[in-house]
């Protein structure tokens, strides 16, 4: 029971924000904070499973479990600069009112990219190709990243406006970090790689090979444009030049006479 009225908590914010920020103390942050992760791993789970379920069960527990390390990693990674550059900028928010602000654009992230999970099985099941299911899972968690960005600053903006605790500056500050938080998540979706696999291609846990997230895109697109047919290229047969073989043979005929005559 409690932890559904954490959950229930945790949407709040999606209602009504301003309320939900001024509302958050130290005791009720710790509630929410377990909530919010609990959610988090939840979405991003039930996203993964649908996102591996292209190539096989297997790939889909594993791209679930995937998610998960990849949402969680990028706040644990960037989340120590952002608290203390805050606080050298002259932030009296806590440790625990900021780490619910920056959780509550990643539950927001990862209900988006949930939300859109029947979109990818109809695509799945109707017959789209791996690169461009490559490409919808890419558009959605830009999609769903804009809105959860979008959020923290608000929640930002409310505390600077209205309680007075946070710098004016932290919200320009915190614009250039969004930027950082999304290079640090593209560098770890492309080494936590294949979430989603090509059902020609065997399971594989982690794959290596050269070239970067960005290229894979391209790439993806330009098999979309111009898809390049599986099997090997037509061998081209040199053209014959037949006055080189009409020659070749009046020389053999004139090698010939030349030994009956010795």
């Amino acid at each position: 029971m409690k932890t559904f009225t954490g959950i229930r908590e945790v949407f709040s914010i999606f209602q009504n924000k301003e309320s939900y920020f001024d509302d958050i103390n130290n005791q009720q942050s710790n509630r929410l904070i377990f909530s919010q992760i609990l959610l988090i791993c939840g979405f991003a789970f039930l996203y993964g499973l649908v996102m591996g379920s292209y190539h096989s069960f297997l790939q889909s527990l594993v791209t679930g479990l995937k998610v998960i390390v990849l949402f969680l990693s990028t706040v644990i990674i960037c989340f120590p600069s952002f608290f203390i550059i805050q606080q050298v900028l002259g932030s009296k928010m806590s440790f625990r009112q900021m780490m619910v602000i920056v959780l509550s654009g990643v539950v927001l992230t990862a209900t988006i990219a949930l939300s859109f999970a029947p979109i990818v099985i109809v695509f799945q099941v109707t017959g789209g190709n791996y690169h461009f299911l490559q490409l919808l899972h890419v558009a959605i968690f830009i999609f769903a990243g804009i809105f959860g960005m979008r959020l923290m600053v608000d929640a930002l903006k409310f505390a600077c406006e209205n309680k007075n605790i946070y710098p004016q500056i932290g919200v320009t500050v915190f614009r250039i970090w969004i930027i950082i938080l999304a290079f640090v998540g593209i560098q770890l979706a492309w080494n936590l790689r294949p979430f989603l696999c090509d059902k020609n291609e065997e399971f594989k846990l982690f794959r290596k090979y050269e070239g970067n997230f960005y290229t894979a895109i391209v790439y993806s697109v330009e098999q979309l444009a111009s898809p390049k047919k599986p099997g090997k290229p037509e061998v081209m047969k040199a053209p014959v030049n037949l006055s080189d073989t009409v020659s070749k043979k009046s020389t053999g005929a004139e090698n010939i006479l030349n030994q009956i005559r010795k």
